[in-house]
C-alpha cells in the first residue's frame, strides 16, 4: 500500500532566499531544527536541509554548521533527513558535497546539470537588506552559471555512493533527465531513482502545466518503472504544481527554500504551514500521505540507524 502514498518533502531554508525577505526564514540551528520538526509533525516524511551562518544568515556548507540541528532532529523524530549538495550556486562541488560525505544521510540532493541561475529579478520586490551580502548575491546572479558538469556529478556520486546514501536528483530541464539517464546506464546510480523535477526558476524549465507534463513524459520514457517522481515549484507556482503532480501519481516538495508564501500576499509563518496546506490538497484528492517508514520503503533507503549523526 505504501507505493500508492504521496511523499511530502519539506525544504526548510535553502540558500536562495535571504533573511531580509521574510522574518520567518529559519537561520539559526535552533530555528532550523524547530522548523524541521514542525514540518515532520505536520506530515513531511522527508526534510531537506541547508545550514546558514547564525549571525548574518548567509549559506554555510561546513559540516560543523549542520551538526547542531542534525542531532536534535535525529533525537526527536524518525523523519528522513536529506542533506543538500547544492549548497549555494557560488560554491565549488567539493565544498558542497562535504556535509553529506561527513554525516552520511539517507538522502542527499544532487543537481543534474549546469544552468543559468537567475535570482536577480527578486530585486524588483526587495529594496532594503539587513546584511551586506544579500543584495550583491542577488544582483550578481545575472552572470551566474550554477556549475554541475559531468565531472562534478561523477565526483559527487563516487564520494557519496560509499556512504550508502541515495539521491534526490534535482532536474531543472529535460537535459538533466538525459544526464541522469547517462549515469544510470553507466551504473553509478541505482533504481529506484528519486527524481525531483524543478519548475519556475529563471534559467530552468517553466511552471506551465505543459512543462510539468513534458518532464513527466520524458522521465517515463527514459526510466519506465525505475523511478519515483516528485515536483517542486518556485514561488506562487508551488501549490499549483504540487496539486497537479499529486493528481498524476507523483510526490511533492514544499518549504521556505522554494517559496516564502502561503497564499497571495501572505507570508508562510512556518514550514509546517506549507506542509499542512499541501497535505490538505493531497487528502482532498482522496490520497494518503506517506509516513517516514513508508517513504523509506518507496525509495529503498538504508534506514535512519545507518546515518553518521
Amino acid at each position: 500500500m505504501a507505493a500508492h502514498k504521496v511523499i511530502i518533502s519539506c525544504a526548510i531554508t535553502g540558500s536562495i532566499h535571504t533573511p531580509s525577505m521574510s522574518p520567518y526564514l529559519p537561520v539559526t540551528p535552533e530555528e532550523i531544527a524547530e522548523s524541521a520538526l514542525g514540518a515532520a509533525e505536520a506530515g513531511a516524511a522527508i526534510v531537506h536541509l541547508h545550514a546558514r551562518n547564525p549571525v548574518d544568515g548567509r549559506p554555510d556548507q561546513t559540516p560543523e554548521a549542520f551538526a547542531p540541528f542534525l542531532q536534535v532532529i535525529k533525537q526527536a523524530s524518525d523523519v528522513v533527513v536529506n542533506l543538500t549538495t547544492g549548497g549555494s550556486p557560488y560554491m565549488p562541488v567539493e565544498e558542497r558535497v562535504r556535509p553529506a560525505e561527513v554525516w552520511k544521510p539517507e538522502v542527499a540532493s544532487l543537481n543534474m546539470g549546469s544552468m543559468n541561475f537567475g535570482l536577480f529579478p527578486m530585486l524588483k520586490r526587495y529594496k532594503e537588506f539587513k546584511h551586506d551580502w544579500e543584495e550583491p548575491m542577488l544582483r550578481n546572479s545575472d552572470d551566474l552559471v550554477f556549475r554541475n558538469s559531468f565531472k562534478d556529478i561523477r565526483y559527487a556520486l563516487e564520494t557519496l555512493n560509499a556512504t550508502g546514501a541515495r539521491y534526490e536528483f534535482e532536474c531543472y530541464d529535460t537535459s538533466h533527465l538525459y544526464n541522469l539517464h547517462y549515469f544510470w546506464q553507466e551504473g553509478l546510480v541505482q533504481a529506484p531513482l528519486f527524481i525531483q523535477t524543478c519548475f519556475g526558476l529563471l534559467g530552468g524549465i517553466g511552471a506551465h502545466p505543459d512543462d510539468v507534463m513534458h518532464m513527466n513524459r520524458t522521465a517515463d520514457r527514459l526510466f519506465g518503472d525505475n523511478y519515483r517522481w516528485s515536483v517542486l515549484a518556485a514561488g506562487a507556482n508551488q501549490m499549483k504544481v504540487a496539486a497537479m503532480a499529486a493528481s498524476m501519481g507523483g510526490h511533492v516538495r514544499v518549504g521556505l527554500e522554494d517559496s516564502l508564501w502561503l497564499g497571495r500576499g501572505e507570508l508562510a509563518p512556518t514550514n509546517a504551514s506549507q506542509v499542512t496546506r499541501v497535505r490538505q490538497i493531497i487528502e482532498g484528492l482522496g490520497l494518503d500521505i506517506a509516513t517516514p517508514a513508508e517513504a523509506r520503503d518507496i525509495l529503498s533507503l538504508k534506514g535512519g540507524d545507518k546515518v553518521g549523526f
